[in-house]
């Protein structure tokens, strides 16, 4: 029995390669990738049949990607070819909130999600709130600009992502579910702003614009075309103060997976700002 592990060079994706490399593990990547440190192959989504080819009866498949145009087809194809494999279980990584005709990403993973419910494959789908390794990218400038308001918004480290997929993917293969996954604390993004300004040591902040003024910031600043950067605005407002109060609610199902409490934000960029001046330090070295 192999673990196929899609999307293995993204944030999830190596840190689950990590977690299982004393199991057999097969990382699929669409370029060759030495740095994981063990066996791979070639594949693509954007060639189904070439993921397909590498699964095998009683295999477990975790299936990930970000997400491009074609995702939707491509994942659903991935998922039949899974079930002609005879795969004995598929966990597959969504987001909170997902199903058929939401926004964007949401609406997006919720037709894939569907189609794994009725794959006859055994399934696991993780539906994980926001990755805290975005926020330094979002405050690269020192600023973050959104619309969430001021209501707590929950962020997830994708490391804690992947070890519950370790410990699904090396467990018995259990019923059905989906599996909302959370970090253990859910902050406003004034709050996410100071933290990250401890990290770094310098001001952070965020900056909360109304919904026209958001999506124009998305189209002029970051080259998002109008209709989505419309449709991103009003998502950010339904995550924070206009919805429901979903994106706030906090989950144990990380620590009843794997045994442990998911990581804190300040924990996470703690070992971001190590990992960042490793990586300089070898840089020089090199």
């Amino acid at each position: 029995m192999m673990i196929v592990v899609t999307g293995a060079t993204g944030s999830i994706g190596r840190a689950l390669v990590r977690r299982l490399r004393e199991r057999d593990v097969l990382a699929v990547v669409r370029r060759p990738a030495e740095d994981l440190g063990g066996p791979y192959a070639l594949a693509d989504f954007d060639r189904p049949e070439t993921i397909g080819a590498l699964l095998s009866p009683g295999d477990r498949l975790f299936l990930n990607s970000s997400l491009w145009p074609g995702f939707a087809d491509a994942h659903r194809a991935v998922i039949d070819l899974a079930a002609q494999a005879g795969v004995a279980q598929i966990v597959a990584v969504s987001v909170r909130d997902a199903a058929p005709g939401a926004r964007l990403g949401m609406g997006v993973h919720g037709r894939v999600d569907a189609h794994l419910r009725k794959s006859g494959v055994p399934w696991t789908i993780l539906q994980p709130s926001g990755f805290m390794q975005n926020l330094p990218r979002d405050f690269q400038d020192g600023t973050m600009y959104g619309s969430y308001g001021s209501a707590p918004i929950n962020y997830i480290d994708a490391r804690d992502i992947a070890e519950v997929a370790a410990a699904l993917l090396t467990a018995p293969v259990g019923p059905d579910r989906d599996l909302v996954l959370t970090g253990p604390e859910s902050l406003s993004h004034d709050r996410v702003a100071e933290e990250i300004g401890k990290a770094l040591g310098r001001p952070a902040r965020y900056v909360n614009l109304p919904l026209p003024e958001m999506a124009a910031h998305l189209e002029e600043r970051q080259g998002i075309p109008q209709a989505h950067a419309a449709e991103l605005a009003a998502l950010m407002a339904e995550m924070g103060e206009r919805g429901d109060g979903s994106w706030a609610e906090i989950t144990t199902t990380v620590e009843d997976l794997t045994g442990r409490p998911p990581r804190s934000l300040s924990t996470f960029l703690a070992d971001h700002k190590t990992d960042k001046t490793d990586e300089a330090d070898h840089k020089s070295a090199g």
